[in-house]
């Protein structure tokens, strides 16, 4: 009984053995046909592509993706944007180096009619030189406040922070502010010899911002002028709107490293190694105009070893007169009561 029953289970299981095959086959033959289909259509929808993109090429489209749809949007935004500038720019040398919204600024202040800013530039340990400008021709107290109101000219002494801000060094000069009040901080400058040039831009920004002069005057703090003589000399040329005055110079490029006046760019002077026609550092004046300029563009604009190659590098590509004064040319003098050689103008010693 055992066996046929045995017989029996595997006789009956046969049948199904042999059905799992051919479904097995069934669903291969399905699965051909489905993927061969696929592949047929994925070939149709090729070939009708490649016939759009020869038909859209022979009329002169062409297909662009969306990385390229941004980058040409970002493009024609550049664009505008470097269109409007330009228009901007036209209308500032239409208007003195300025454009109208930052014109409008200027007329909304307050006008006070002055004829001039002069900034004595100074530094850390040139405590004797400030006191003696102040005993020789800078007026201080109420005299300062009187030079202000009556004629025109502010003199403040211009200097930077230290590069180790709130030390000694500026406390010293904070202190000094609050005994004379006549020096102009500069809190973005750090203060060293080789920021000198940046640390006039910084000069004519800040006076900018602070006075509305029609001209701005750099001077040294080893120089003495003679303010009634320096105001006339400015007097005379109002009626003009793009002016550089200064005692004009050029001089050699020097391109040794170990000398006191060595120039790091030497090389872009030319075989000929000679300084373009610009101002001595001793003392100059710009006209409002120009002072804009250099506040607007300063992000731009080069500086070189020394302040006053760098200020005559700045006017040298735009319509700017450049006026030759002597009077403002200095010769060096001794005063037996300062331990410093103090430079005196010719304007000084005309006037004498």
């Amino acid at each position: 009984m055992n066996i046929r029953s045995s017989q029996t289970r595997l006789s009956g299981s046969t049948p199904r053995s042999r059905i799992s095959p051919l479904l097995l086959a069934l669903f291969a033959a399905m699965a051909t046909v489905y993927v061969a289909g696929r592949l047929w259509q994925d070939a149709e929808v090729r070939a009708y592509l490649i016939q759009e993109l020869d038909q859209r090429t022979a009329q002169g489209r062409s297909v662009i993706s969306v990385d390229d749809t941004l980058q040409t949007i970002t493009c024609s935004e550049q664009q505008r944007k470097l269109t409007a500038l330009e228009m901007k720019l036209a209308a500032a040398r239409q208007e003195g180096f300025i454009p109208k919204s930052l014109s409008k600024n200027y007329e909304t202040r307050p006008r006070k009619n002055l004829l001039a800013v002069i900034g004595i530039i100074t530094t850390f340990g040139h405590r004797k030189n400030r006191d003696a400008i102040r005993k020789a021709w800078m007026p201080t107290g109420s005299a300062l406040k009187k030079l202000a109101n009556e004629r025109g000219i502010i003199v403040k002494f211009f200097i930077g922070r230290s590069a180790n801000r709130g030390d000694s060094l500026d406390v010293e000069i904070d202190r000094e502010n609050r005994q004379t009040h006549d020096f102009l901080v500069l809190d973005d400058q750090v203060e060293s010899p080789e920021e000198h040039p940046r640390k006039i831009k910084s000069f004519l920004v800040h006076a900018l911002d602070k006075w509305d002069a029609e001209f701005f005057v750099k001077v040294n703090d080893d120089v003495f002028v003679n303010i009634d003589s320096l105001g006339a000399i400015l007097t005379a040329h109002l009626d003009k709107h793009h002016i550089y005055i200064g005692c004009m110079k050029s001089g050699q490029v020097v391109s040794e490293p170990n000398n006191k006046w060595y120039e790091p760019d030497w090389w872009k002077f030319g075989d000929a190694k000679s300084y373009f026609r610009h101002a001595s550092g001793d003392i100059y004046a710009i006209s409002r105009s120009l002072a804009q300029y250099v506040s607007i563009n300063r992000p731009i604009l080069r500086t070189y070893a020394h302040d006053d190659v760098s200020a005559g590098s700045w006017f040298i590509g735009l319509d700017v007169e450049h006026i030759d004064e002597q009077k403002l040319c200095c010769s060096s003098q001794s005063k037996g009561w300062l331990v410093y050689i103090f430079r005196w103008f010719s304007v000084f010693q005309s006037s004498t």
